[in-house]
């Protein structure tokens, strides 16, 4: 397990999901992986206890308080609207990550066998040229490290696929950028996983704070099933 990070008041954790597999889950995470297939339940329940473990080794005060979502299904923790939240899954890995002053996304994306032509240059548009002299298995793990950049960034702002993070201008082998009022670091040398998160920029030029921070009322109930992850394989 590993914790990073890319800000002042802002963590990254992420460690394999069996580190997280089989504990004792809060009340409220246990409600919200009831009526899901096996499967999906417990990865619903590490992810969750991941979070758990970054709340308590950062901010051990808000480690209790229940995950809701909002409408769209981006989670918060209740009582605490300023704070942002994110997990992330895929493959056998799990990331979490907290922001104190804003909403966060985390994505975390183990590279597929091969990078599709038409997946390259959906992704990274006007740089795709820059992967045609990479091995096959180098241009699709770059293709994840930009996918991950990319869906950080939707998740922070809550759109999801909605959000076309595919035109998100993240250059090839780039670790850090901006993106409307976000953030975004990739964690080149820090994660052999392809890992990035992205995070709400008060400093950015002309900001706007998310209307979920004035807290529109959320709901306990288990979120929308994740956005498609880049085909593997």
């Amino acid at each position: 397990m590993t914790v990073l990070s890319p800000a002042p008041d802002v963590w990254v954790l992420i460690g394999p999901r069996q580190r997280w597999t089989g504990l004792r889950p809060a009340p409220a995470d246990r409600t919200a992986a009831d009526g899901l297939p096996p499967a999906r339940a417990a990865e619903r329940l590490a992810g969750r206890a991941a979070l758990r473990e970054l709340l308590r080794l950062t901010r051990p005060e808000l480690a209790d308080a229940p995950v809701v979502t909002d409408p769209r299904g981006k989670p918060w923790l209740a009582g605490h609207p300023e704070a942002g939240i994110s997990v992330s899954h895929d493959g056998g890995t799990v990331a979490a990550a907290l922001a104190l002053r804003g909403p966060v996304g985390v994505d975390v994306q183990h590279a597929p066998l091969a990078a599709a032509p038409g997946m390259v240059r959906r992704c990274l548009g006007r740089h795709a040229p820059s992967l045609d002299r990479l091995r096959p298995a180098q241009r699709a793990r770059e293709l994840a490290w930009v996918w991950s950049a990319q869906e950080a960034c939707v998740k922070a702002a809550g759109s999801g696929l909605s959000g076309r993070p595919w035109t998100i201008d993240v250059p090839a082998g780039r670790t850090r950028g901006r993106w409307r009022e976000y953030r975004w670091v990739s964690f080149r040398g820090q994660s052999d996983t392809p890992l990035s998160c992205a995070f709400f920029d008060p400093a950015a030029p002309g900001p706007t704070v998310p209307a979920r921070f004035a807290p529109a009322p959320a709901v306990l109930a288990p979120p929308p099933a994740h956005a498609p992850h880049v085909p593997k394989g």
